[in-house]
């Protein structure tokens, strides 16, 4: 008996089979236009609000003080040229109850002056400890291995805030010998992992009237800012938000601080769309960068770009008389001055609706990124560039 089964028993799995391989190419068709979508150039895609914006009043503060790191391997600060080093050094040995003879050259090859800075976050409380910065001002070759003395850190009102002090972590490394030297990475700094001891804390009042706080768009822009309004009053219900301009949002949040601490939490979860940037062109005149964003446009313009160069070459010729001729020797420059121009044809330049169109434009013309910001500037002045020109 045969064990093969006949054609018309293998009929209908072909047919469900060739119905299911339809739906997955059908079902990867639609996931691959879906993806095509999101990755669209000028399509923004949902962000958290914690992204775009931030609570007023809840802020960072910068701290600096002023002091010495001593336990240097003979690469301190020279004092014959950082005479505050001594200063500093004499002042901190009187408080010690030392008392250094007026007068005295004190050769300090193991200390050097220092600054000491870093950043006080908010709502930390007394006790807790912070990173500092540590930075050599004076001629130290290196602060590897040194220590840093206890330094108070103080705000912009002039009030201490923190007590720094502990060893340096540095990460170069150095050697020298018979004059010549090798250096890898920077010696002149460090930094102190928890090396600071907060000793007093800074308000940070969450601004606006009780049961009110303020949010600050990270980016000033009124489409932004509506959208955001929407997509809080659709969450929270309607009258919760409210814009008050293209950056600040008013929030109605309750007035308990646990009720309001749980309100923020959940309003940094909220997914808003932004609004596309406005059309920029960011040119660097020191290293000859341009950065555009995908909302740049160009209309069609006919461009003609030429380089000209001027060559002077010069040539000193000396002229030496005869022995005991009585002549003087004579030097006789001899300059010659080329001028080249680069003699380019007027190009076309097509119309661009993306980004990808514009650069294909550009590359077009052949030129160097620094030829480019000429390029680019003109065609804002012709008003063939759909975008704003900044230069930093």
């Amino acid at each position: 008996m045969s064990i093969m089964p006949s054609l018309s028993h293998r009929a209908p799995s072909l047919h469900l089979l060739r119905r299911g391989l339809h739906r997955f190419v059908t079902t990867l068709a639609v996931a691959g236009a879906a993806t095509a979508m999101l990755l669209a150039p000028g399509v923004a895609r949902a962000e958290r609000l914690k992204e775009l914006a931030s609570i007023q009043g809840v802020r960072d503060n910068q701290l600096i003080g002023y002091g010495l790191v001593a336990g240097l391997d003979n690469s301190g600060d020279q004092t014959t040229q950082t005479p505050f080093t001594v200063q500093s050094m004499t002042n901190m040995l009187s408080q010690l109850g030392i008392t250094v003879a007026p007068g005295t050259n004190m050769q300090l090859k193991n200390v050097a002056a220092v600054m000491v800075t870093a950043t006080l976050p908010a709502f930390t409380r007394p006790g807790q400890a912070i990173d500092v910065v540590v930075s050599s001002m004076g001629n130290a070759k290196s602060l590897r291995g040194g220590t840093l003395l206890m330094t108070p850190l103080k705000g912009p009102d002039g009030q201490v805030y923190a007590l720094a002090q502990g060893n340096l972590l540095v990460g170069g490394a150095g050697a020298s010998a018979n004059g010549s030297s090798v250096t890898v990475n920077q010696l002149a700094s460090g930094r102190i992992p928890s090396g600071a001891i907060v000793e007093r804390a800074v308000p940070s009042a969450m601004g606006g009237q009780p049961g009110t706080v303020q949010m600050e768009l990270n980016v000033t822009d009124f489409s932004t800012a509506q959208r955001v309004v929407d997509a809080v009053n659709r969450r929270f219900g309607y009258g919760t938000a409210q814009a008050l301009d293209g950056r600040v949002i008013l929030l109605h949040t309750p007035s308990d601080p646990s009720g309001r601490v749980q309100f923020l939490a959940q309003l940094e979860s909220v997914d808003v769309r932004p609004d596309n940037t406005a059309a920029r062109v960011i040119i660097n005149a020191r290293t000859g960068s341009v950065v555009m964003n995908q909302n740049v446009t160009i209309q069609q313009c006919a461009v003609a770009h030429g380089n000209l160069s001027v060559v002077i070459d010069t040539q000193n010729n000396v002229s030496q008389p005869a022995p005991f001729s009585g002549g003087q020797t004579v030097v006789a420059p001899n300059s010659q001055i080329s001028v080249q121009q680069e003699n380019n044809a007027l190009r076309m330049i097509k119309a661009g609706a993306n980004l990808a169109d514009v650069v294909k434009a550009l590359n077009s013309l052949g030129a160097t990124p620094a030829d480019l910001m000429s390029i680019l500037q003109a065609m804002k002045a012709a008003g063939a560039l759909r975008a704003d020109l900044e230069i930093i």
